[in-house]
């Protein structure tokens, strides 16, 4: 077993990445500080549950918890006001209280939602993270919780830090291949932004990355959690370095927007974000083999890099009005200088923007 800290002062917690770990999760809610006399909430997807959830159940049982589950329907769709009013319905209807804590057994969208729940339900309970996609080792960690708004992602929401993340690597075996690319793009982009040699090694080892090969997947994700680790113990509210790990995500989070969410998997659309950003960087005057290795990396590991034509430029220039990273008339983008090495710019011209989201509908070499 892998473990890494993220350190918070008072609020650090471990991540612990390995094979079978979810037998154990009764003895990790005990570790994880979790009352016994008060009921605990699990909450997963319709993909997931199937699967894992009645393991979870019995493991919590057998360490003298008492269960509420409820399972949403797996996609980005869910992570909507509606449904996290329904999850708030299940935990009040099971009796959960102040000492109580959520459970978030899934992938992103399900540690986004139940994470948001935990925050806010009675001002904030306990709160531990169980993700089974490779997308989720970066959402899982850091504490940014949220629901979507039909208008914006992520525009509902709070920082608020688990008290452990458990990744089991066996939940991983059953992802389809899109999946495994989708949440390599996560795992590439710590890389890009900060470990050059692992931005490399990324591409070297795809092959082995796409199989699920044990060895070469446990080695990302823990270097890929270590790297956001570091990022969130220098600045966990975003107030300045955190922004980094954003690289991709103001182009990629419109493009989930106007596709409507689920049309490209979130992965997917960071990687086409990312392109975008190693394209703004040339445009900027940076080093055009930024652009090349950046698309290079994401097509070994099955990425997407070029945008549909049919998405409305426009479109996308106002759903990047919309995010949280569009402050005074100013766009703020993350540029790479270098792979492994980025800058946060806060007055990028829309103009710029708008000519690297068409040449990101272009065929052949842009610029």
């Amino acid at each position: 077993m892998r473990s890494i800290t993220v350190d918070l002062g008072e609020r650090s917690y471990p991540i612990y990445i390995g094979s079978g770990l979810l037998r154990s999760i009764g003895e990790r809610c005990i570790e994880a500080g979790f009352a016994q006399r008060s009921p605990l909430l699990v909450v997963s997807d319709t993909e997931v549950a199937p699967r894992y959830l009645e393991q979870v159940e019995a493991s919590l049982r057998s360490s003298g918890y008492t269960v509420v589950s409820h399972v949403i329907q797996a996609g980005e769709a869910s992570k909507s006001l509606a449904v996290y009013e329904e999850v708030i319905t299940t935990a009040i209807q099971g009796g959960l209280d102040r000492s109580s804590a959520v459970l978030a057994l899934g992938g992103g969208v399900v540690g986004d939602l139940a994470g948001f729940v935990a925050a806010s339900y009675m001002r904030g309970i306990g709160f531990m993270q169980i993700p089974t996609t490779i997308l989720a080792h970066d959402s899982s960690v850091g504490g940014k919780v949220a629901v979507n708004h039909p208008l914006a992602k992520n525009m509902l929401g709070a920082f608020y830090q688990p008290s452990m993340v458990l990744y089991d690597l066996d939940t991983l075996a059953t992802l389809p291949p899109r999946q495994v690319a989708s949440g390599l793009a996560e795992v590439v982009k710590h890389g890009l932004i900060l470990d050059r040699e692992f931005a490399y090694w990324c591409r070297e080892h795809a092959d082995e990355l796409l199989a699920l090969d044990p060895e070469a997947l446990g080695y990302a994700l823990e270097r890929g959690c270590a790297i956001k680790a570091d990022v969130i113990g220098g600045d966990e509210r975003e107030h300045g370095q955190r922004a980094i790990l954003n690289l991709g995500h103001t182009i990629g989070h419109a493009i989930e927007a106007v596709g409507g969410y689920g049309t490209f998997l979130h992965g997917e659309a960071i990687a086409i974000g990312m392109a975008g950003s190693a394209l703004l960087a040339a445009k900027l005057g940076r080093d055009r083999q930024i652009y090349e290795d950046t698309v290079s990396m994401l097509a070994a590991l099955s990425l997407p890099t070029r945008l549909p034509s049919k998405y409305s430029g426009k479109e996308l220039m106002e759903a990047m009005m919309h995010d949280k990273k569009f402050k005074e008339g100013r766009m703020t983008f993350i540029v790479p200088e270098a792979i492994g090495e980025v800058s946060i710019i806060s007055d990028v011209q829309a103009s710029d923007v708008t000519e690297v989201i068409a040449q990101l509908k272009k065929e052949g070499s842009p610029w």
